[in-house]
């Protein structure tokens, strides 16, 4: 077998690692990949249920994927000040009450978005689960707080919300470690030797984007939801890193730290295993 499903999210950062290796731009040895593009929640759920061979997902979600799937070195979102944001409209300031008062619409029930929120605010209950793009919108029309990611990060402020946390920063306080929002996983029963070329691949597809970078191709444009170019270049630029071509000893002990977290936060335990292509 040579033809593998391929999810990752319309997102410029996902966009910009993928183009090459999708559009044939390099030399995908004999490989093909039909890509879906899906929001990370739904990629979250395909996970769960081992639908696709290789997929994006949020690493919230890895403990409970761990039976399909093996961490490829490359793809990863990583890094430093690139975390998910609490925010409110500017009222809450002056409400007098505290987010445990507060429903807040988190983007979905198993992204690193969700285990973030539920380590710095434990006691919070009232959690609505929507799309990452309608957060903003629940938040304005005063439903209550949102956790954003993605380009809302860099749309918030100018539509009159205000941050209450960032999350990022405060994972980093607890932990010390690097924030692990997402990755890319293959399914533990490709062959080895394929699961590294996969690998491989994926790294020459990033080198390839970066050498053509910040030229932004017609790929990323097509599936950038009307976004400004400068907002795209800020998206690419925050998550697309040297993580994201090698995780390395620092990326594995980071994601190693969130599955522990997620372990206390859920009051489970996993047993010790590898869970990265070698």
């Amino acid at each position: 077998m040579n033809k593998f499903t391929l999810g990752f999210s319309p997102c410029p950062n996902d966009t910009f690692i993928f183009d090459a290796l999708v559009n044939k731009k390099i030399d995908t040895r004999g490989l093909q990949f039909d890509a879906v593009l899906e929001d990370v929640q739904t990629l979250n759920q395909w996970a769960i249920e081992g639908r696709l061979d290789i997929t994006k997902l949020s690493y919230g979600v890895l403990p409970l994927v761990l039976q399909h799937y093996k961490v490829l070195n490359s793809g990863s979102a990583l890094g430093r000040g690139v975390g998910p944001l609490l925010i409110s409209l500017p009222s809450f300031t002056t409400a007098g009450k505290n987010v445990d008062e507060y429903p807040v619409a988190i983007p979905g029930k198993n992204t690193t978005a969700h285990l973030l929120f539920s380590l710095a605010y434990p006691a919070a209950k009232d959690k609505i689960f929507l799309r990452y793009d309608e957060i903003e919108n629940f938040v304005l029309e005063g439903k209550g707080l949102g956790v954003i990611i993605h380009e809302n990060r860099f749309t918030y402020a100018g539509k009159g919300l205000h941050k209450i946390t960032d999350l990022g920063d405060y994972w980093e306080k607890q932990t010390g470690s690097a924030i692990p929002l997402g990755g890319i996983v293959v399914k533990k029963d490709i062959a080895p030797t394929i699961q590294s070329t996969i690998d491989g691949l994926i790294k020459k597809s990033i080198v390839y984007a970066f050498d053509r970078y910040p030229q932004l191709n017609d790929y990323i444009r097509q599936h950038s939801q009307e976004m400004s170019e400068d907002v795209m270049r800020k998206h690419i630029d925050l998550y697309v890193n040297d993580y994201s071509i090698s995780l390395g000893t620092g990326g594995r002990a980071a994601i190693q730290t969130l599955m522990n977290v997620y372990e206390d936060v859920n009051g489970v335990h996993f047993p010790a295993q590898d869970w990265w292509v070698a």
